[in-house]
């Protein structure tokens, strides 16, 4: 072993952490947890009692049940978040109708903090794009043909110019009107 080779020797917390650090940065890591965030205090507080001296505050509704399920809806859908990021625009809208709907039913939103949280959630999975890999600099780009030339990497933009090119296919009109027979 060469004193050199520092990929066998690295200790296993930076190997975890870089591992963590991909798979975060490849899904709407942050919206899943606010959603998350955003529904444990709707589904706790309507169960909660409060306790002053001798009072007992219980802060329990009617809609119990409906809170519950809007508190675990949104947990559900922040791990959907995570580990499905593809639904990340359907789950981003319904952690946002659940957090609407938890104002009315669920004491106020969970006194306004899983509100908050759930509709920053929802508001982040919808907004999220995956990144594109940068290309390398020393390859060139599919989009240099002939006819465009190749600037240096200040003059890159992420905007495509389209490149009009040469018919590749015949397109003339058939004596059938271009209908085919089967057979």
């Amino acid at each position: 072993m060469s004193p050199e080779s520092t990929g066998q020797n690295e200790h296993y917390l930076r190997v975890f952490w870089r591992r963590f650090r991909t798979w975060r940065g490849n899904r709407p890591f942050w919206a899943g947890l606010f959603t998350m965030v955003g529904g444990l205090p709707i589904a706790y507080f309507p169960y909660a009692n409060m306790h002053l001296g001798n009072v007992t505050l219980a802060m329990s509704t009617t809609a119990g049940a409906g809170s519950l399920i809007i508190g675990i809806l949104l947990v559900t859908l922040g791990l959907t978040m995570w580990f499905h990021h593809i639904v990340r625009v359907f789950a981003g809208v319904a952690a946002i109708l659940l957090a609407l709907i938890s104002l009315p039913v669920a004491n106020i939103g969970g006194f306004l903090v899983g509100f908050l949280f759930a509709l920053l959630g929802g508001a982040l999975s919808v907004s999220w794009a995956p990144g594109e890999p940068k290309p390398d600099l020393g390859e060139k780009s599919e989009g240099n043909g002939p006819g465009t030339q190749e600037f240096g990497p200040e003059f890159h933009s992420t905007a495509a110019v389209p490149q009009q090119r040469p018919e590749q296919y015949d397109t003339t009109v058939e004596v059938d009107g271009g209908r085919h027979r089967a057979g």
